[in-house]
């Protein structure tokens, strides 16, 4: 699903200590996943997921109901903002996301983006909002501006979309939280106001919605974001921020003093820190858009290095190398398993499994994009293994490099019989394991 959840996993941590609300929260966990699981079938009907959507919005209706109904009960001081993010979430997020999936029937896409957004927004609600009740957190939106200045900033946007982008924009969320939407660029601004106060303002783009506005302003075809999207996209974010400050001054953009850009993660990170004040999501028609705004009382730590006249090509190179790629390490020496996810991680996303039935599990929910297999295991080898995942359409073309500690020549013969991408050597020194890593990465992106 292109950069969407794999997997939602119901933790005891998201327990809130309520009991019927614990129980409804794990029910609206695995609705979720069921959903997840159809909208990987290629052969789904738009009947099933249709039949799908409707349960999750009947189901979070009610379990909503009755949530408010116990923060009644007992008093909640924060009932009346809690009330508002629900109404939000269920009177314009689920039925704009709804109509979207309606009008593509049933896209991928739409279906990605209902997917994303309605797990984020639940798994973020229960984290904050939900434990808040029983006093476990505080809550993040206490300070959310009222309807009028909401609605007016919205409606500004809205316009602004058309003037700048010439598309047609609708909010679908006054509250978004970091919702996983799809690939994003996100660029972060730092300004000054007039009374020495900062504002954070950080514009993310689905990628897809960039890469249609950059080919549109340059009227040649993008496919992928490379340092001329980055910059066209700095250029439009801060004119699309100056006409902000035009259209509505009580955002105080004096003067830029930061610019940066930001991963998926880092954006995470920054709503983990900080408050928004304001934080809208957008539906263009070719893609999602969101525009989120700190105050100086809720900024606080430091995140990404900043952009400047100096250091802006190699700050964007350094961006556009940090989409990390996932690799499933498969090992079952605890020892090997360890080093070589010590080794990867900070480069890569690093998964393990210590045996070739848990790694044939963990695909089914968290697709690598390269699989390191030991190819000496008990009970079932990595020849087995191997053969297993390229028996299976969905996981056939999943690179798969050989770990081994024979190094002689009949050996390594057996090993490349199976057609794997390569094989590494236990022996090898960690530098040139990872040296091969790094270059079975960089070949793939020009092929």
């Amino acid at each position: 699903m292109g950069g969407s959840v794999d997997q939602i996993v119901w933790r005891d941590s998201y327990k809130i200590g309520v009991d019927f609300i614990d129980r409804e929260h794990k029910m609206l966990f695995s609705t979720m996943n069921k959903l997840l699981k159809i909208s990987e079938n290629e052969e789904k009907s738009e009947w099933v997921c249709r039949e799908g959507a409707k349960y999750l919005r009947n189901h979070t209706t009610e379990h909503f109901d009755h949530e408010e109904e116990y923060m009644r009960s007992i008093g909640y001081s924060e009932y009346e903002v809690h009330k508002r993010l629900h109404d939000s979430f269920r009177n314009n997020t689920l039925p704009a996301l709804e109509k979207e999936m309606e009008e593509t029937q049933y896209s991928l896409e739409s279906i990605r983006h209902f997917l994303g957004v309605c797990i984020g927004w639940v798994v973020a609600h229960t984290q904050t909002e939900d434990l808040a009740i029983t006093g476990k957190v505080s809550s993040k939106w206490v300070d959310i501006p009222h309807e009028e200045e909401k609605d007016a900033l919205g409606q500004s946007i809205v316009q602004l979309v058309d003037d700048i982008f010439h598309l047609k924009a609708k909010m679908i969320s006054d509250q978004y939280f970091g919702e996983n939407f799809g690939k994003v660029i996100c660029c972060r601004f730092i300004y000054c106001s007039q009374k020495k106060e900062k504002w954070e303002i950080t514009l993310v783009f689905e990628e897809a919605l960039l890469l249609k506005i950059i080919s549109d302003i340059l009227n040649t075809q993008y496919s992928r974001v490379d340092d001329m999207v980055i910059n066209v996209t700095r250029y439009i974010s801060r004119q699309f921020l100056e006409r902000i400050r035009e259209s509505f001054p009580s955002i105080d953009l004096f003067e830029l003093e930061k610019e940066s850009l930001l991963t998926y993660e880092q954006l995470v990170d920054s709503f983990a820190r900080n408050n928004p004040s304001c934080s809208l999501l957008f539906d263009t028609g070719e893609g999602y858009f969101a525009f989120c705004a700190s105050t100086s009382e809720s900024m606080r730590g430091k995140i990404v290095s900043n952009i400047d006249p100096n250091n802006a090509m190699d700050a964007i190179n350094d961006f556009l190398s940090k989409e990390r790629k996932k690799i499933l390490v498969v090992d079952d020496s605890d020892f090997m398993r360890a080093r070589i996810v010590k080794l990867l991680t900070g480069n890569y996303k690093v998964s393990e499994a210590s045996s070739s039935i848990s790694a044939i599990q963990s695909l089914t929910v968290n697709r690598p994009d390269l699989i390191v297999l030991d190819y000496e295991m008990p009970v079932c080898d990595g020849r087995q293994a191997l053969e297993m995942i390229r028996s299976e359409k969905e996981t056939a073309d999943i690179p798969v490099i050989f770990l081994t500690g024979r190094g002689d020549r009949e050996s390594v013969r057996n090993v490349m019989a199976l057609k794997p991408e390569g094989y590494l050597l236990k022996t090898m020194p960690d530098e040139e394991i990872k040296k091969c890593i790094d270059g079975f990465f960089a070949k793939k992106e020009t092929e």
